[in-house]
Formats: C-alpha cells, structure tokens, sequence
C-alpha cells in the first residue's frame, strides 16, 4: 500500500533551490548564478568567463541524484553543474547561463547523460551557444548495461559511469589541454565504462506518496536512477549473487557493451543510490574486487566506494566498471577540489592485501590452556554449570533481540549469542576445568574476543574480578568461595561501570542474587540449595527492572512510557544464565 513520503524539506518545490544554498555555505570554493528559481547553477567561486583561460567543464540534468553533479564543482573536475527540478532536465535558458558564466577563450566541454530530455535540452542550448560565438563540444554518456542492446532511439541510459568521464575530462581541462582533445578524452572514457545496479526500494519524490510497487523480499535489478522500471523483479538474494550477476551483466561479450576482456586492468566504482549504508557498500566493493579477478581475471587498479549519483532515498548500489590505461589512471588520481570526489583512492591497489597480524601477546603457556585428559568432580561440575549458562542466553537472542529494540539499539540477544557460543567452543577445546579460577579467566578472555559493545567489557571484567578473588588463596576453589567472587565481581562492574541497585542493568539481577546466596550459606543451607534460592531472586531482580528508570546504558534516552512495559534485557540475559547454571550444578550433585 502506498504511504506518504517522509522528508526533512520545507516546501517540496523549493528543494533544488535550498539544497543549493546550503551546498555553497558548507563548500567555498563553490558558488551560485542569482537566477532562482529557474537558473539553478553551480559553479566555481574562484573563475569567470572574461578570465578564465582553461577549457570549461559542464554537466547537468534533472535534481534528485546528489552529489550529482553539483558535489564534483570544483578546480580539476566541473567547472559548473545545471540543476533542473527534481527528475527533470535543466531548461535551455538555465543551461545557457551556466555556459555564459564560465565559459572563456578556450570553450567548453558539455557531459550529458543519454536521457531524452537532456539530449534535446543541452543539444537546443549547445546550438545557441555556438549562434553566439562560442566553442562548444558535447559528449553523451550512457554506461547503462542492464538492458538489451535498443535499436530505437533512446539507447543506453547514463548513469554513474558518468562521474568517472566527469573527472577524466576537468582533469584533461586543468592540464591546460585543448577543447578538442578533452573532448576526445573524455568521449574515450564514455566508451570505456558500464554500470548496472540494483534497488532493494524506489525512491519517494519530495511531497509524493512512496510507491510500493517493490513488495516485501524483493529486490530490482537494473533499476533506473528515476524510480523508472528495470530488467527484473527477484527475490532477495545474498550479495555475492547480485554481485555475480551485475558483473556478469555489465562484462558480457553478447551485448559487448564495454571492451573489457581477461588481463585488462580497471577502476571500480560501487555507488549508494541514496540509503545503503556504507557498510553494505563496502561488503559489496570487497566481494567485487574478488569476483573481478578472480572470475573475471581483470587487474582492478582504483575502487571508488560512497555515494556519488543517488536517486533521493532509494536503498540499494549500482557498480561501475571502466578499462584503465595509464593515461585514464592518471587523470583519475589528479588532484581536484571538487568536493564530493573520493580523497586518499589514488595510488596503485596491491594485487593481495594481507592483513596485518594481530600483535602476539601471550600471557598463559600452551600447557595451561589445554583441556584436561580428565576432568574431577569439580571440572564436571563447572562444565556442565558453564555448558547451561552459555546454552540458556543462545536460546534467548531473539528474545532479547526484541527487548533490546524496543530499549536500545536491538543487540543484546545477538551480542550474547556470540559470546555464548565462543564460550561453548573454546571450553570444549581449551579450558582448563579442573582450575576454576583459570577457567573463569579463559571465558572472560573469550567474551572479550568476540563481544564488542559496552556488554562484552562489562562480562570481561566480571570474570577478571572473580578471577582475581578466586587466586587470592592457592587453595582450590570450594563451594564457600564462589559467593565471594560473585560479590567481587559485582563491585568491580559497579565500580568501572557506574551502575548501582535500582539503574536497571544486569546488577539488578546479580546483586539480589548475590544477597540471597550469601543470607541463605549464613542460614546454615547446603551450596547447591542456596545457589537455587538465589537464582529465583536473579530471575526476581530482572523482573524488576521494567519497573525502573533507567540510568545506565542506552535505556536512559527512552521515555518512561516505553520502559515500564519492558525489563531491561541484560538484566534478563544474566538472570537465565545464573538460574540455568544454578539447575545444572542441582542435577549434577543430585547425580553424584
């Protein structure tokens, strides 16, 4: 069902013109015509055309793709962009002030993407410019790769191979080149490329309602940078499968839409239409660099990951393969001021990038971290208390999950699931447990290594501080000592952490725990009972929480409304692994 568009706008027809303003009060080097609104033109702050003694650069179309191509203004890329309307192609009379304003002795490049609109549009305004005395030269780009080969008249639509010729070009120009010879630059760049995407949404125009024609678990290949239909509709698929496909696409000898064979070296260009988030980029730019040479047996010599021609808010990335000569690569690594273009990618790629090793550091011998031949009552015991603890918090990551959304950033259940079962691998190849202390170290030592986030510190301490408290004596470890260690560990959570009693954190499970275990071995009750008792006040305490305002944690940026209907997750996750291990070490004795 289609739904009313979110945007953080004011008037959805004043958008080009305000993203404008805001463009050049954060960029100086950038500055715009007084023609609003119907001139909408970016340009650089430090030329004019009476002055100006390079070949100028323009390129344009319709708004709505930022950086695009305002964001690439700047010495050694564009000398100016022509903004239209949202989707739409710039005016002639907009298209002829910007070449008015820029355009010196030497003429001017224009760039246009292969839409009917600019076509027409840049084509109508390149005539009259050239009526007027100037020299103009055009080059059309279209790198789409996504659909068969046309033979009507639209072709091949452009996309962000674009970008890439807009920087092969202003670099031709800033070297002072001939407005012949960067036109052939950049011509010869167009040729070189093809791009094709992939969109998990369609984008929602500024005051229109969000189409829902991609329903739920599907993903579109070749979608248009419009919102305008493309090749397929599919369901979800991992990455490396997009990837493969797109590349396979974009390199096929069928439709022999790039020159690109085996052993030809070439830049990748991975492009955020406008909501992926750099992460997904980057895993999709890591996967096709792979895919590029080992499948494809190409050199990849630069990757521009980010987002340089976005469709507003349309989740999803396109690539870009160009063939590259020495001559493109160093037009590519040129230095420009344009704003938006990628700093720190020039510079050969290593053919294999081996990571770093990790720093040796050693703190127990081989020996000591090996799990015994044989394990005591004690080893079984603590085995079989760990293995429950650990299986009880694996059982609830989604459970916590849920909690933690509604809280927090929606992690707890799958924090712990990583360290639960890192805790169950590493106990079952190297925990020393017939040592409990040693053991208590290792399983901090393995949640470090695997928890990130302010839960895996916390645990790492616990256990450090238990540890501790255990080594005081070099008398094995007995039943007497634990609530100790317990009461260490709690203090020094509260300590480094800052949380007490009553913040709704994990101690609002362990600390009447803690107080019941050891009221219930000064009553005279036998270990294994008043671990029970104490777990039933662990499951008590995190109960609790939800009664709680929070002052600890991420839970303290969520109203009070929302909290009383939620106990604290962490409170919970503690709680099951303290009463599961209380059952386990139960049934053990019972068994013995």
């Amino acid at each position: 069902m289609a739904f009313q568009g979110k945007k953080l706008i004011n008037d959805p027809n004043d958008v080009v013109t305000e993203y404008i303003e805001g463009l050049v009060e954060t960029y100086p080097g950038l500055q715009y015509l007084d023609g609003f609104p119907e001139v909408k033109i970016v340009l650089r702050a430090d030329i004019s055309s009476a002055s100006y003694d390079k070949v100028a650069v323009i390129c344009g179309g319709g708004s709505g793709h930022e950086p695009a191509h305002s964001g690439f203004v700047g010495d050694g890329m564009l000398t100016a962009a022509v903004c239209g309307d949202v989707f739409a192609s710039p005016p002639v009379d907009s298209i002829l002030s910007g070449i008015r304003a820029v355009t010196g002795s030497k003429g001017c490049l224009l760039i246009v993407t292969n839409y009917t609109g600019d076509r027409l549009n840049f084509g109508l305004a390149t005539e009259q410019a050239k009526s007027e005395g100037y020299n103009i030269e055009t080059v059309i780009v279209g790198d789409d790769c996504a659909l068969p080969p046309q033979r009507g008249l639209p072709g091949r639509r452009g996309l962000a191979g674009t970008i890439l010729v807009n920087k092969v070009a202003g670099a031709a120009a800033a070297a002072g080149l001939s407005l012949a010879d960067v036109a052939a630059e950049a011509k010869h760049a167009s040729e070189l490329v093809g791009t094709m995407g992939v969109a998990l949404s369609v984008c929602t125009r500024p005051g229109q309602v969000t189409s829902d024609r991609l329903g739920p678990g599907k993903m579109e290949l070749g979608l248009g940078i419009h919102g305008e239909p493309g090749a397929a509709v599919v369901d979800l698929q991992p990455v490396d499968a997009v990837l493969s496909h797109i590349l396979k696409q974009i390199l096929s000898k069928e439709t022999n839409y790039v020159p690109i064979s085996s052993g030809n070296r070439v830049v990748l260009m991975v492009n955020g239409l406008g909501s992926t988030p750099i992460m997904e980029l980057m895993i999709a730019a890591g996967k096709a660099v792979t895919k590029l040479q080992l499948e494809h047996g190409l050199a990849v010599e630069r990757v521009y990951t980010g987002s340089f021609m976005t469709s507003l808010d349309m989740a999803g990335f396109s690539v870009s393969i160009m063939r590259a000569d020495q001559a493109i690569l160093q037009r590519l690594d040129a230095q420009t001021m344009a704003p938006c273009w990628p700093i720190g990618v020039s510079g050969k790629l290593a053919p294999t990038k081996i990571p770093v090793p990790v720093p040796a550091h050693t703190t127990k011998s081989d020996e000591a971290l090996t799990r015994p031949k044989e394990l005591s009552v004690e080893g079984h015991i603590l085995e079989a208390a760990i293995e429950a603890a650990a299986k009880a918090v694996i059982d609830l990551k989604d459970t916590l999950n849920e909690l933690d959304g509604k809280v927090g950033d929606g992690d707890c259940g799958s924090t712990m699931f990583r360290g639960a079962t890192t805790i169950l691998e590493d106990m079952r190849s190297y925990y020393p447990l017939n040592d409990a202390a040693e053991t208590i170290n290792e399983i901090g030592a393995s949640v470090r290594r695997v928890m990130g986030g302010t839960s895996g510190i916390i645990y790492d301490i616990f256990c450090k501080a238990a540890y501790a408290n255990l080594k005081e004596s070099s008398q094995p470890v007995t039943s007497q000592k634990w609530p100790d260690a317990l009461e260490a560990s709690i203090a020094a959570v509260s300590k480094y952490g800052g949380a007490r009693a009553g913040y709704r954190t994990l101690l609002d499970a362990l600390i009447p725990a803690s107080a019941v275990l050891q009221e219930r071995l000064n009553a005279g009750d036998d270990p294994c009972t008043a671990f029970l008792l104490s777990s039933e006040a662990a499951l008590s305490g995190a109960d609790s929480t939800q009664h709680m305002q929070a002052q600890a944690g991420r839970s303290t940026y969520v109203s009070v409304d929302i909290l009383a209907s939620v106990p604290d997750p962490g409170a919970m996750a503690a709680a099951a692994w303290y009463r599961a291990a209380a059952l386990a070490v139960e049934s053990k004795y019972k068994g013995l």
